[in-house]
């Protein structure tokens, strides 16, 4: 299964009505005072929209992406007037200015710092003439973010594995990705350093107990997505991380999704798609003849198949961002 131009565009049109959707909206909101009692939209002038912050961002990223593989996309146009309205100096200024008020070091962090430096990257390989100008607009937020996440991995004593946002794996594989893509060499260092640190020593990962009941995120896989990315030798890694892994029946079989109107249960979607994407990876990293790989094919069919036609069309629980990760496991 691979993605569509039709697809590529009935995703595009989800997040292009979302990122100016204000409510519901779910606020991690840090009042300092009274004067931080706000809508969405004060606070937040770009990322007010897809129900919360993080989500946001990897809707202005999935527009990005779905662009730069169909340059002919039929919203193509409105994806650039949705950017250029809500893409200014005054709107990044507002962003910074949340980030760096008291008490708020930990916002987004790390889930929504991977996001941001993911869409900075497709900002910066667009091929829309307009994308060179809001990569520039967006570079005071960016840059702090990558400092933030710098500052974070060298406080982080033990990294965080579960399947949600707090998952450090995740973030770090999607910062190296910007880290390589605009020749940030001392950010690619700080999150290779940080991996190795984390994980390089990591054997027989317990993935049987997976999923947990509200994930979107594998912390086995996305782990090893990460590794693939840093390990010198991965295959060795990864033999002795998730050894036999065709066996492991809980992570090679989709998750079950009881109420897609359920908020948290319908992470499960996004488990089965961002499984998907992770084991594509895996499998590219290996080689050819690696006993894993018919596993990891089969795999990703069943998963890909359980969930993606739930991604259009579905409840404003699961469609505020299910089709971002559609994207990356149809890519």
């Amino acid at each position: 299964m691979e993605l569509t131009q039709h697809q590529a565009d009935a995703f595009a049109r989800m997040p292009l009505t979302y990122l100016r959707q204000e409510y519901p909206n779910h606020i991690m909101h840090l009042l300092n005072d009274d004067g931080d009692v706000l809508p969405p939209r004060e606070l937040h002038p770009i990322f007010y929209g897809c129900f919360d912050w993080h989500s946001a961002v990897h809707g202005y990223w999935l527009l990005l992406r779905c662009v730069r593989l169909y340059p002919e996309l039929p919203c193509r146009n409105d994806i650039v007037a949705l950017f250029d309205e809500h893409l200014t100096e005054q709107n990044v200024a507002k962003e910074l200015a949340y980030f760096t008020a008291p008490f708020r070091a930990s916002f987004e962090r790390p889930y929504g710092y991977g996001w941001l430096l993911a869409l900075a990257q497709e900002l910066k390989q667009s091929s829309l003439p307009q994308a060179a100008g809001w990569y520039q607009t967006l570079e005071p937020l960016t840059q702090d973010i990558r400092n933030r996440l710098v500052d974070y991995l060298n406080k982080l004593t033990y990294p965080i594995r579960v399947g949600t946002h707090y998952n450090t794996a995740f973030a770090l594989a999607l910062g190296l990705d910007y880290a390589r893509a605009v020749e940030d060499s001392a950010l690619e260092q700080a999150i290779v350093t940080a991996a190795e640190r984390f994980y390089l020593a990591d054997t027989r990962y317990p993935a049987h107990y997976e999923p947990g009941g509200d994930e979107y995120i594998s912390g086995a896989l996305t782990e090893a997505l990460l590794m693939s990315k840093v390990a010198e030798n991965f295959p060795a890694w990864f033999d002795a991380f998730l050894p036999d892994v065709g066996s492991t029946a809980a992570l090679m079989n989709p998750a079950e999704v009881s109420d897609r109107t359920d908020p948290k249960i319908a992470h499960l979607d996004g488990l089965n798609l961002s499984r998907a994407w992770c084991m594509k990876h895996i499998a590219r990293a290996l080689p050819a003849n690696h006993p894993a790989q018919q596993a990891l094919g089969d795999a990703v069919a069943k998963h890909l198949k359980a969930s993606i036609e739930h991604v259009v069309g579905s409840h404003y629980s699961g469609g505020h961002w299910l089709a971002s990760f559609a994207l990356l496991a149809l890519e």
